[in-house]
């Protein structure tokens, strides 16, 4: 009788002492999604590789969507926070940027998103990934845009990737045909880049 209650104890202590999985969710356009690419080839998967490989207990959910505005994910979003998560990166506002929307629609999409996710996950850390638009788009729209990440990750007290596409954008070595989104070697580095920030987040 005696084992049999050490034995309970000690495998309620194994438990306890476990280290718990931490969920990641990468929530984003086709960027995130890994366009032209396998799921395993977008940076997402790699950074959850990458994390596993430095002892992280975690799991990465790459919740792109190809073509997403603001506004489309904001109607999603519930439908993605029916699991929690640990962790929220919010890569959502370059399809906005092209298609030349309106800056204070697209910050109000943004920071209703970041509220649901908060109201869902009260503890939740969020990321917020900057991006940029191109120089056709003009001098002012593009200062305008560019800011807006800064702004919504200060006002909601998270993290912020000054601008996703770092040492990828405009390579063409680094890209698909298109110009726009990245190939596998494109996609490394971006995974490369954001393990030291997620990292730290863990």
């Amino acid at each position: 009788m005696v084992g049999k209650l050490l034995g309970i104890i000690v495998a309620l202590l194994i438990v306890q002492g476990a280290p718990t999985t931490k969920t990641i969710m990468f929530y984003g356009d086709s960027l995130t999604a890994g366009y032209g690419l396998t799921p395993e080839e977008a940076f997402p998967a790699l950074l959850e590789q990458n994390l596993r490989q430095q002892g992280k207990n975690c799991k990465v959910i790459n919740a792109g969507l190809s073509g997403e505005t603001t506004a489309g994910g904001l109607g999603r979003i519930d439908w993605v926070l029916r699991q929690p998560i640990d962790i929220f990166v919010l890569e959502l506002g370059a399809n906005d940027g092209l298609r030349g929307l309106p800056i204070e629609q697209t910050k109000a999409n943004l920071q209703a998103i970041i509220e649901k996710v908060k109201a869902k996950n009260p503890n939740v850390k969020i990321v917020v990934a900057g991006m940029m638009v191109p120089p056709n788009m003009g001098n002012d729209y593009g200062t305008a845009f560019r800011n807006l990440f800064p702004e919504i990750a200060k006002k909601n007290n998270a993290t912020l990737i000054p601008f996703l596409l770092e040492g990828v954008a405009g390579n063409e070595k680094l890209n698909l045909p298109d110009g726009i989104h990245p190939n596998p070697d494109g996609h490394r580095i971006i995974a490369s880049n954001l393990v030291k920030v997620i990292g730290a987040l863990l």
